[in-house]
C-alpha cells in the first residue's frame, strides 16, 4: 500500500503544489505546480483557456505550470496536430493513434 503525504513549496510569492507520479518501479517522483489558484498573468490564461476548452485543469497542463510560455506552446503544438482542419487524417483517426501511442506508453492522459 503507498502512503501519500501532501507538500507544498513555495516559489516567489506564490504556493506550489506537488504531484505524485508513481514510477514504474513503484516509487514517487514529487514535481512542484502552480495550481489554478495562484497562477498570476500567462499561466492564468493558460489555464483560463484550458478550463474553457476541457472544463477544468488536467495534471497534464498544471505539471508545465512552472513554464508558463513552454505550456503554451505545447498547447499550440496539440491543438495544431489534433484540432487543424489541414490535416489527411481525421480527427477520429488523429484520437485513435494518440490513444494508442499512450496506452503502448501506459499513460493514461
Amino acid at each position: 500500500m503507498l502512503s501519500v503525504r501532501a507538500v507544498s513549496l513555495s516559489l516567489s510569492g506564490r504556493r506550489l503544489d506537488t504531484i505524485p507520479e508513481v514510477l514504474s518501479d513503484g516509487r514517487m517522483a514529487w514535481i512542484p505546480t502552480i495550481g489554478p489558484e495562484a497562477a498570476t498573468g500567462l499561466l492564468k490564461r493558460q489555464y483560463r483557456a484550458a478550463e474553457k476548452r476541457a472544463g477544468k485543469v488536467y495534471q497534464i497542463i498544471e505539471i508545465q505550470s512552472l513554464r508558463p510560455d513552454l505550456l503554451r506552446a505545447s498547447t499550440q503544438l496539440y491543438l495544431a496536430a489534433m484540432h487543424s482542419p489541414d490535416s489527411r487524417l481525421s480527427r477520429a483517426q488523429r484520437e485513435m493513434i494518440a490513444t494508442t501511442v499512450s496506452r503502448v506508453n501506459e499513460c493514461h492522459y
